[in-house]
């Protein structure tokens, strides 16, 4: 069984991937499993990007136009910062992946550092990492297909993006939203909601900026009342803390909206028959967050 189909009962909300800083880079040809440990982009890039990205906290990420393109020579790399408040991108382009040492990747987590253009409409990066999941490969490259058609210059297939069980995922940056087990119809939804600074609530796993509880505390919110993109900031709530009494909770997060309405979120942890995490891989236990309480706030 494939592993996107043994998970289609686990619930989507708090699976993003937390990443707030993205080096994205293009490479049409094969990727390999690991983007930076099978060496990909040669031996001496791939270690000292590897120690740089780790050190500024920063994820890299292949990317390609969906379909076989022939290499020119050109790459376009992508800087975003996909916090959650005030995110990114820039764009530039290089000849030499020597080039991409010149970048200071600390610069992602502050505010753009002006090194390429400014990218004004929202990206699409569609998870297409056959070699780190087949489901990625024969669930993504479709969608990514399908998108770029209206598309074009907007839509990439990416490598491994976090939670291949989710395929077919997506990233929309610099929002961060998360997809997974999208259709072409929910895709397209979400592509043309951001671009309209709203948020398709169909497949949403969470944005990538918040942490796992928070992501499960403003899908909870979203889905009781209607809210733009970025019409909502959510913090964990560091006073409440039942872990001594229920096990099972998994903390709170407090969601202010622009308007000064504010809601107290709890999430709790419920455990799932093992299953694989991907394709081939042997079954594990399962746990997922889900919204226990919704408390709205004076």
């Amino acid at each position: 069984m494939l592993c996107s189909a043994a998970s289609a009962d686990v619930p989507l909300p708090g699976t993003a991937t937390r990443v707030s800083s993205w080096l994205c880079v293009e490479h049409p040809g094969a990727w390999g499993r690991d983007v930076i440990g099978d060496e990909v982009l040669g031996p001496e890039i791939s270690a000292e990007l590897a120690a740089r990205t780790t050190a500024a906290r920063a994820r890299p990420t292949l990317i390609r136009r969906p379909g076989r393109t022939e290499f020119t020579g050109v790459r376009t790399v992508l800087l975003v910062n996909s916090r959650a408040e005030g995110g990114w991108c820039e764009r530039l382009e290089i000849t030499d992946l020597k080039q991409l040492l010149e970048i200071d990747l600390h610069l992602l987590d502050g505010p753009p550092p002006g090194i390429g253009e400014p990218v004004t409409d929202p990206l699409v990066l569609v998870c297409a990492h056959g070699k780190r999941d087949q489901c990625c490969a024969m669930l993504g490259r479709p969608i990514a297909a399908t998108l770029a058609t209206a598309h074009p210059d907007r839509v990439w297939e990416c490598s491994h993006t976090g939670g291949h069980r989710f395929a077919p995922a997506m990233v929309l940056l610099p929002s961060g939203l998360t997809y997974g087990r999208v259709d072409a119809a929910a895709a397209t939804a979400a592509v043309a909601a951001v671009h309209r600074g709203e948020v398709a609530l169909t497949g949403l796993r969470g944005r990538s900026g918040h942490r796992p509880v928070e992501q499960v505390a403003e899908l909870a919110v979203r889905a009781e009342i209607a809210a733009g993109l970025d019409e909502l900031t959510v913090r964990v709530d560091a006073e409440t803390d039942f872990t001594a009494t229920d096990p099972t909770h998994a903390g709170s997060a407090l969601v202010t909206h622009r308007d000064g309405r504010r809601w107290r979120v709890t999430a709790r942890t419920v455990a799932y028959a093992p299953r694989q995490a991907s394709c081939g891989a042997g079954a594990k236990p399962v746990t997922a967050l889900v919204a226990d309480t919704i408390q709205s706030l004076p």
